[in-house]
């Protein structure tokens, strides 16, 4: 560890490797003509069709962490790229579900491929991808995304 990452808050170095995996990400599947963010909407919704789901652009968001608006940017682009469908929901006209086409499982197939190579890249100091130390890197990291963030509470008590 440098001595710069060493004096780095918890913050800074959270920004860092969510940048640092952002760039490898959109590296590695930049050939396959994506970006990491439609990796991300598509790997998503890979996971959610074999759980038997087909997702409103709205869930995706959810389970994406995206906003709704990028999702349904992201969605008209990768139909137009021929990867994803997307489709009235029958139980909710106002409601649109996506669907991988044929071409946008491949891809995403061949994605989800090159991304697992990176992760065990990123993993390796800590001893690999089913070490305790992941393991237990990944309990933390989840206890850290079910922390409710509220950027005006902070706001609202400096203006009391």
């Amino acid at each position: 560890m440098s001595s710069a990452t060493e004096r780095a808050t918890a913050g800074f170095l959270v920004w860092r490797l969510s940048m640092k995996w952002r760039v490898a990400v959109d590296r590695a599947v930049g050939p396959l003509g994506l970006t990491h963010a439609q990796y991300a909407l598509l790997a998503s919704l890979y996971g959610m069709r074999r759980s038997g789901l087909r997702p409103s652009q709205r869930a995706l968001a959810d389970q994406t962490g995206l906003e709704p608006l990028y999702v349904s940017k992201l969605a008209r682009a990768l139909e137009a790229g021929g990867l994803v469908a997307r489709t009235r929901d029958p139980e909710d006209p106002r409601a649109m579900q996506l669907s991988l086409t044929g071409q946008g499982a491949d891809v995403t197939g061949r994605a989800i491929t090159l991304v697992q190579g990176l992760l065990d890249q990123l993993l390796e100091p800590l001893g690999g991808q089913g070490s305790p130390r992941t393991r237990q890197f990944t309990r933390e990291l989840a206890i850290l995304l079910d922390a409710p963030l509220d950027p005006h509470a902070e706001n609202e008590k400096e203006q009391s």
